[in-house]
């Protein structure tokens, strides 16, 4: 199939929009619902299981709403099957990825907003992938169907469901603006509209597009933010991430700092540790600096991440002591700092 436009499918569309588009059909509205109930509430697109759908239109149904949008490439487990990697091919062939991840109090799965990145940050493996193109609304809230259906038939083992959602999948997020505002409302609608997910389990990261988290203000759904800092400084930024030539560490701090007055909730600041590169004692002070300049102690809180190093790459994670230095300066200055846990890293 050519590069493009995935099909249309039911979780494209609000809940009057399935009504209308099932009337259109000549079809109550109600099944809208029917409908909505299998996808959002069982996880299920298979026909067999839909007997409440009248037999003879069943897979008109499931055709029109039900397209094929991920095709299951592999799945790898670690951390004892608490860590499970999915590949993913799109119905156009690109591979995109998610990464479910249980933890004693929740799961958390890491979901992809598009097919690669166009923010080429050097020391990010999908950055050196090149954007191939943005997912459709459908083919995002795919990725958690998915996954909360291999959870209910225990395909995943320990039961439950996703409680939590980070966009910090493959993309940038704000660079897929429409859609990923739509999948975080479509998240936290109750069901059948949508998966009847609270705002504070979504985290949606970026690298720094500044208006497109004022965009963010406006959707009303109160999502936690993380920005993906990396360098307080723009000299050091400005190589780590390019987009800062664009908008800058004091422009998306800005930024960050209106969404947490907006929203009320605290914004992480992502720091992926590098050796010898960013990882040193007065860029910790200097970042807490530039914090609390902005907005004070309270309204961030800093998730320094140890690189999980690309082979090859002379980009790899820092020393355990200078980890530890670095955090403690931060908090030393008031800062509520915690290093992120790596996760799955015989998986990539």
């Amino acid at each position: 199939a050519r590069r493009g436009k995935p099909p249309a499918h039911l979780a494209d569309l609000t809940l009057a929009e399935r009504v209308a588009a099932v009337e259109e059909m000549g079809l109550p509205g109600y099944r809208a619902k029917q409908l909505s109930v299998h996808y959002f509430e069982h996880f299920t697109t298979s026909p067999e299981e839909m007997t409440d759908l009248p037999a003879g239109r069943r897979d008109e149904l499931i055709e029109r709403f039900f397209p094929t949008l991920l095709t299951p490439v592999s799945v790898q487990a670690a951390d004892n099957g608490s860590t499970q990697k999915f590949l993913w091919k799109l119905f156009d062939g690109p591979m995109v990825e998610s990464v479910l991840m249980r933890y004693s109090d929740r799961v958390t799965l890491c979901i992809s907003s598009e097919a690669g990145c166009g923010m080429n940050c050097p020391f990010c493996a999908t950055g050196q992938m090149g954007l191939t193109r943005n997912l459709s609304t459908a083919e995002i809230l795919e990725q958690v169907r998915i996954a909360n259906r291999m959870l209910a038939t225990g395909e995943i083992p320990g039961g439950g469901r996703v409680s939590n959602i980070v966009f910090m999948g493959m993309g940038e997020p704000l660079a897929n603006y429409r859609p990923v505002a739509t999948v975080c409302k479509r998240l936290n609608a109750p069901a059948p509209e949508g998966f009847g997910m609270g705002a504070r389990h979504i985290t949606v990261s970026t690298v720094g597009l500044a208006p497109a988290v004022r965009k963010l203000i406006k959707e009303a759904v109160p999502v936690t933010l993380a920005v993906s800092l990396h360098a307080p400084d723009d000299e050091l930024r400005d190589e780590l991430v390019p987009i800062n030539t664009r908008f800058d560490v004091d422009e998306i701090l800005s930024a960050a700092h209106e969404y947490f007055e907006a929203t009320g909730r605290r914004v992480s600041i992502e720091y992926a540790l590098i050796r010898d590169i960013n990882d040193q004692a007065h860029r910790a002070q200097l970042l807490a600096d530039k914090l609390i300049a902005k907005g004070g102690k309270h309204w961030v809180h800093v998730n320094p991440i140890p690189l999980n190093p690309v082979q090859g790459s002379k980009w790899t994670a820092s020393e355990p002591l200078v980890e530890k230095h670095f955090v403690e300066t931060l908090r030393d200055a008031g800062i509520s700092a915690t290093i992120r846990d790596t996760r799955g890293s015989d998986i990539d």
